[in-house]
């Protein structure tokens, strides 16, 4: 009988479990919160919230101060889809801690407490108040001894009437702890009456206490005292965490004392911390655990301090780290379950199952926070909850216990059906039914029963173990679970496959920069098995996709994987993995390359000392890359060098055991940088960083001034010009020039200094320097190290005159419409002072202004010159000046001269060419000059071959020309009138073709451009006049 009820009972519980998201146990949707009602509320109603869900629906009561509440006792009580509505509260009766407690088949829990309050406020019960007597300067408190109440109170104080409050400042405060109200220091203005105002915060309600009278004593004014503290915060204040936080201080003295406040440790006040108008109360918003600590108050006078100290405390309520959850443990299994919460003080922990506490027994075991349940049986199944509580709170985590009692079932998890091993190896085959508790397990292979030996094992959790498998113990295999609920069994094979194996390894190599090598990897294996290779460098997968550029996988064949690497690189040295896989094994083989390349680096290049001329360095030799270093270089930079430049060196081949040198060559007071390079057998590596920047040391200068002349200038000026010297030559700082001169011919020199390093002329001055007289110069140098030498001495002419007397008889004739010339005649030599270079032509038309005139210069002893592009029939204006390097000397007289009329506009037209025995005749019609043209006084004909540049002309008087031209080339001809006025406009080209036959005829209209090419051969020409113009 016992049998058939467990398994009756198994079977309901399965039922349950079919659909485990519908069935479960009480859960919380919504716990009640603590509730403060008015006493005067016209509702009369309280509700306390509570929401369950679970599947079957459970049934909802409530406790008050832990009794069940009778709801069929009380008609005041209802439960409302499971909130408690309690109808004209009562504060005596329904005043206490309310908890819900919700039930189903599955268990019970619990919700966390809430406490019902009544707010209430009632009336002063005495009606009158002793008048208060005090002498001005005195301190006062009047109190307000609030009448019964519950719920949080605001207190104020009217003076006098209703509305005048009195308004809180240095000399009065109002206490929200006691509503009492002191004034500091009494004055005339204070004399009145004192009503104290209470105001309860949740019913809003407000009573009026009695008057108080406050008078003046006439036995004279209070003398000056030191502070007393009236108003004073509890030694201890223990605040919650997120709280605002409010400390009272409040003092009586004269003069009014000042409030300050401080910490007792040293440390500085929150920021976040406020404080009110009086300076009496400080207020701490989200007070958290460092803003615990010693507080202190200062009252101060004249008269002296008083301190008043507090210590202000951090607690908080729990709060969950870690909740228990819902769990489903097998039957015969153990459950251990743990909750955490933080708060201060520390939490205790308690546990609940089904809404009763839970004590420690032989199978169940409690500590702190952890819960721990062996050999579970269905009876445990049920609502757990784990209570963690301090002083300031209680909470509570619920979970749901679920207890599997089941016969195996391999539904869900039956035997692989096929299991590849490689011969050789060692293989598991996984056997997991559902079950509960936990079966036993035998194992067939075909229908024989399977003996287990030192191959065989059958593992705790049921699977089947076989090591150094051969090719007979492949077949078909049963796994026969029983518990005491039932017994089932699952059925699969084992096929034993070809072990893979390396026949050809990649091997190490000792590679060179740039060179490409292929690393093997072939295999043996069982050719029904899918192989796959993969290749891995330094513990990295190769990406052949994202690394094509230097890895490719080589072989063609399904049993070879090799790996090609193309163009080395330094940084391709490291291991090199091949891996083999198929579904029965894995395998791999490693092989390492060494890559030689040049040198990296050389590392800490460092001067170590430096002069004038020669830098001392040092440097570490960075990696060789597996070729030895040979040679090392040493490169410079300065700001004025172009990039890296090599330099010579102490000594001057440095090998690669050598790891200091001496640059010598150095220009002193330059700024170098230095860096090193490595070369090795291979190749010539990266550069160092650079070094530090160093100057050299200053040293007298060598480089003299370039190109030193002069010459020119004003009058009595002798202008002395050189190149300067680059800052890079100058040697050191304080450099300038040292400017040398004497009159040729004579033996002391004149001396100046030029102290800008850029200066590059000198001018000197002397109103009894002789014009244009020679002189010998030289350019020195010097710097802070002292004078460097001289230039080479050369020439130089002092500034001359301006030539004193104009050119004369100055002609001017017209050649063209655009072209006139002129002439003169220079002044006589021995009237004329001032040296002439040349002379200067100055033009302008008739209509334009004199100082706008265009200037011809003419060079040497010419006198006469050609001005060309003018405007044809213009007046034009001229006049002549001698010049030299001081400037222009006097004008001549202006003369006037008319450019001709402008040449013919028109061009010839009705060109007609025919050709007649080795001739060719052109004719044209004549062309008429309009009336502001010149009259035309012949033509021009120009002619070439095709295929060359230079042109041949000839002129006529007359419309027609005879050419003797040979017929084997193709000529390009063109027209134009000349007259006075110049030449006119010109036809258009007239192409006349390779001759074929004896005669041709064509006209102007066949023309077409010509190309160019060498010279032409001789042409004979005769003329033969057709016509006279």
């Amino acid at each position: 009988m016992r049998l058939l009820w467990e398994l009756l009972v198994l079977q309901s519980f399965m039922l349950c479990l079919a659909d485990d998201n519908m069935l479960h146990g009480p859960i919380f949707i919504q716990e009640p919160n603590n509730v403060i009602f008015p006493l005067d509320s016209e509702e009369r109603k309280v509700k306390l919230n509570c929401e369950v869900k679970g599947n079957p629906k459970p049934t909802i009561r409530w406790r008050l101060n832990g009794t069940d509440v009778d709801i069929g006792m009380d008609y005041r009580y209802s439960i409302v889809e499971g909130s408690l509505l309690i109808n004209n509260p009562n504060k005596t009766q329904d005043t206490g801690t309310y908890q819900c407690i919700a039930t189903n088949s599955f268990g019970t829990t619990v919700s966390r407490e809430a406490k019902l309050q009544f707010a209430y406020l009632e009336n002063f019960k005495t009606r009158t108040r002793s008048t208060v007597s005090v002498r001005q300067g005195q301190g006062m408190v009047l109190l307000c001894g609030p009448p019964p109440h519950s719920g949080e109170l605001i207190y104020a104080w009217i003076f006098n009437e209703y509305p005048s409050f009195v308004q809180q400042d240095n000399r009065r405060f109002v206490s929200q702890e006691t509503g009492n109200l002191y004034i500091a220091k009494v004055e005339t203005s204070d004399v009145g009456n004192y009503t104290c105002v209470v105001t309860n915060t949740v019913t809003n309600n407000k009573v009026l206490g009695p008057p108080t009278p406050l008078i003046l004593r006439n036995d004279g004014v209070m003398g000056e005292y030191e502070p007393k503290i009236e108003v004073q915060f509890p030694e201890t204040v223990s605040s919650a965490k997120g709280t605002t936080v409010k400390l009272e201080c409040f003092a009586l003295g004269n003069p009014v004392p000042t409030i300050s406040w401080r910490r007792a440790d040293g440390k500085q006040i929150p920021r976040k911390a406020r404080r009110h108008k009086s300076s009496g109360v400080l207020e701490i918003l989200n007070f958290q655990q460092e803003d615990a600590g010693p507080y202190e108050c200062v009252a101060e006078n004249v008269r002296g301090k008083n301190v008043a100290r507090g210590q202000l405390t951090f607690y908080a309520q729990p709060n969950w780290i870690q909740k228990t959850s819902d769990t489903r443990v097998a039957i015969e299994e153990s459950i251990f379950w743990e909750c955490k919460a933080s708060g201060r003080p520390k939490p205790s922990y308690s546990w609940l199952k089904d809404g009763e506490p839970l004590m420690p027994q032989d199978r169940i075991q409690i500590e702190h926070g952890a819960l721990r349940i062996t050999n579970i049986s269905l009876a445990d199944a049920g609502m757990y909850q784990c209570i963690a509580e301090n002083r300031h709170g209680t909470i509570f985590s619920s979970a749901e216990l679920s207890v599997i009692a089941v016969g195996p079932d391999f539904s869900k998890t039956l035997l692989k059906k096929v299991t590849l091993v490689k011969a050789g190896g060692e293989v598991t085959i996984e056997c997991k039914p559902k079950a509960s508790p936990r079966p036993t397990y035998t194992w067939k292979k075909g229908r024989e029963i399977l003996r287990e030996n030192e191959r065989i094992t059958v593992l705790e959790d049921g699977s089947l173990r076989i090591v150094n498998v051969t090719k007979s113990d492949a077949g078909s295999y049963t796994c026969i679970a029983t518990n005491h609920f039932g017994t089932a069994s699952s059925t699969g094979s084992l096929v034993v496959k070809d072990p893979t194996r390396v026949m050809v390894p990649p091997f190490s190599m000792d590679v060179t920069v740039g060179e490409s090598i292929v690393l093997p990897c072939q295999v043996s294996h069982d050719h029904s098995l899918d192989i796959m290779f993969t290749w891995s460098f330094n513990g990295h997968l190769i990406d052949f996709e994202k690394d094509g550029d230097h890895f490719e996988r080589v072989g063609g064949q399904d049993s070879a994987g090799d790996l090609m690497i193309r163009s080395i690189q330094l940084k391709h040295a490291g291991k090199y993995v091949c891996t083999v896989q198929t579904s029965v094994d894995k395998l791999s083989a490693a092989a390492d390359l060494i890559v030689r390349g040049p040198p990296g680096p050389p590392e800490a290049v460092t001067i170590d000392e430096i002069t004038d001329t020669t830098a001392q360095l040092s440097w570490r030799p960075g990696a060789d890359n597996h070729s030895p270093i040979t040679m090392y270089v040493i490169q410079t930079r300065t700001p004025f060098s172009v990039g890296w430049q090599a330099v010579n060196t102490v000594p001057e081949i440095i090998d690669g055991r050598t790891f200091t040198a001496t640059v010598v060559g150095l220009n002193p007071w330059v700024e170098y940088e230095f860096r090193v390079v490595a070369a090795n057998l291979i190749g010539i590596g990266e550069p160092s960083r650079p070094s530090e920047k160093r100057r050299t040391e200053e040293a007298l200068p060598e480089v003299t001034p370039a190109n030193v002349s002069g010459g020119g200038g004003s009058k009595s000026e002798l202008v002395i010009t050189w190149e300067t010297v680059p800052e890079e030559l100058q040697n050191g700082g304080g450099f300038g020039y040292v400017v040398a001169f004497r009159p040729f011919g004579t033996v002391s020199w004149m001396q100046t200094v030029v102290a800008s390093p850029d200066a590059s002329r000198y001018v000197f001055r002397n109103e009894s320097l002789p014009p244009f007289s020679r002189y010998e110069v030289k350019v020195g140098v010097y710097n802070n190290k002292g004078e460097g030498s001289f230039s080479p001495v050369t020439v130089v002419y002092s500034a001359e005159e301006e030539p004193n007397r104009a050119p004369t008889s100055v002609f001017a004739r017209s050649l063209s419409a655009s072209d006139i010339e002129v002439s003169w005649a220079p002044p006589r030599e021995n009237q004329s002072k001032g040296r002439i270079q040349g002379y200067e032509v100055r033009y302008w038309k008739h209509d334009e202004k004199e100082e706008n005139a265009k200037k011809v210069r003419t060079i040497g002893n010419w006198t006469s010159t050609k001005i060309a592009n003018l405007r044809g029939s213009a007046l034009y204006h001229l006049a002549v000046k001698a010049y030299n390097t001081a400037g222009t000397g006097p004008s001549s007289a202006t003369v006037n001269v008319t450019t001709k009329k402008p040449p013919p506009s028109q061009p010839p037209g009705n060109i007609i060419w025919n050709s007649s025995d080795s001739k060719i005749i052109l004719t044209w019609d004549q062309v008429k000059a309009l009336d502001n043209e010149s009259e035309v006084r012949g033509y021009k004909v120009l002619y070439r071959w095709n295929r060359q540049s230079s042109t041949s002309v000839i002129e006529t008087n007359k419309t027609s020309v005879e050419l003797s031209l040979p017929f084997d080339e193709d000529y390009i001809i063109e027209i134009k009138p000349f007259s006075d006025g110049g030449d006119g406009s010109s036809s258009e080209q007239i192409r006349i073709p390779k001759i074929t036959n004896a005669y041709a005829r064509g006209s102007g209209s066949s023309t077409s451009n010509a190309c160019t090419l060498s010279a032409i051969s001789t042409i004979m020409i005769s003329l033969t006049a057709r016509s006279s113009l």
